[in-house]
């Protein structure tokens, strides 16, 4: 950890508050005491040149990571420009041969570093990096030497070929952001566990419906939520019934949006009245609409970390008696599709409330759901 004063951490903190509308960090105190007063200042000017919050959140993430890599690895924090001989060190502590590591235990990230990481949270699984992962914090790490001034080693051809020759002996199969999809039956065997009238059932019942119904919305979206993203519409008519609430969440700008656009979903019924009625629970008139909630029954003022959002699907899934680690957040955005092929809703309408830009993607969970229930499949039923 830095060796910085408590008064700079105290102030350094108390500037990290000042972007946390649009940066929402839950561990803003470490990250205090981790960044330092050239790092925060970066973040800051990102943030009043309009920056999208999810690469904010992003780039933050990942200079976090570095810094903490950097101080475990050398005892020193990040130096800009960083020599290529660091930057190939990172490749070669994250970028390892499992088979190799069983004979030689000093192959990749040595074990004190791997421990310091862990316990501050910044590692969760065991095993090499996820090649993708290693490329993006090196891409973070190259962009903030070259708005710092600098040139860095991030081109040269050793780096490249370290990455390419290590992505060769670290071998792992592609996997889905959810093992499983939450689709409408598995949804509603997570909302009956949201059958109470306390405030983390209330919260939680909104947030499964309202990520579900707008088209299965991002983690990062839903816990970035703001009151002033929502707009109530006209009742919706449905025959000689009682109108359908209807709402509107303007999203702005998204992860596949243009910047200049304003990504606009609509939501209906029940999912209106499940987010209304946690709003009301937990007197929230403005800001943010899904915060966290102490064990005393408080709401705080800040929103919900991302990480939350796939906490709360796991926790539901567990508390519904199925197996988490089957379950993430993404799953709503897989299962929001599915369910719409399933009930044979046109694609392009589906596209239209969850936001996809490609139609491949979009059209995967599409070709499962009818590749198993369609003519093609039963030639022999």
């Amino acid at each position: 950890m830095s060796s910085a004063s408590p008064p700079s951490i105290e102030r350094r903190a108390a500037e990290l508050d000042t972007i946390a509308s649009v940066l929402p960090m839950d561990r803003r105190d470490e990250l205090a005491e981790l960044l330092t007063d050239q790092d925060i200042e970066t973040l800051r000017h990102l943030v009043n040149e309009g920056m999208g919050a999810n690469t904010l959140r992003a780039l933050t993430s990942d200079l976090a990571y570095l810094q903490a890599w950097s101080l475990a690895s050398t005892g020193m924090s990040l130096p800009w420009p960083a020599p290529e001989a660091l930057a190939l060190k990172f490749v070669a502590h994250h970028l390892w041969d499992v088979q190799k590591r069983l004979t030689d235990p000093h192959h990749g990230m040595p074990a004190k570093v791997e421990d310091n990481l862990r316990s501050q949270g910044f590692l969760r699984s065991s095993g090499p990096h996820a090649p993708d992962t290693v490329r993006r914090r090196l891409a973070t790490w190259s962009t903030l030497t070259k708005w710092r001034g600098f040139e860095g080693p991030f081109g040269s051809p050793a780096l490249k070929s370290a990455i390419r020759l290590a992505v060769r002996a670290t071998p792992r199969p592609r996997k889905r952001k959810s093992a499983k999809a939450v689709t409408g039956d598995i949804l509603s065997r997570l909302l009956a566990t949201c059958n109470s009238d306390s405030l983390r059932d209330i919260r939680d019942r909104a947030i499964l419906m309202v990520a579900f119904a707008s088209g299965g919305r991002r983690r990062s979206e839903m816990a970035g939520l703001r009151k002033e993203q929502l707009t109530h519409e006209e009742p919706i008519p449905v025959g000689g019934e009682t109108p359908l609430p209807s709402l509107s969440i303007h999203l702005g700008r998204t992860k596949t949006s243009g910047a200049e656009n304003d990504e606009v979903v609509y939501i209906t019924g029940r999912p209106v009245e499940a987010l209304d009625a946690w709003l009301t629970a937990a007197r929230i008139e403005s800001g943010s609409v899904f915060r966290a909630i102490d064990r005393w029954g408080n709401v705080s003022r800040r929103c919900l970390d991302p990480k939350a959002i796939n906490d709360i699907v796991k926790q539901r899934a567990k508390l519904a008696g199925l197996e988490p680690q089957e379950f993430s957040a993404h799953g709503l955005r897989s299962g929001y599709l599915t369910e719409a092929a399933n009930r044979g809703i046109p694609l392009p309408e589906a596209m239209e409330q969850s936001r996809h830009r490609s139609v491949q993607q979009a059209s995967s969970y599409y070709n499962s759901a009818q590749r198993r229930s369609g003519r093609a499949s039963r030639l022999l039923d």
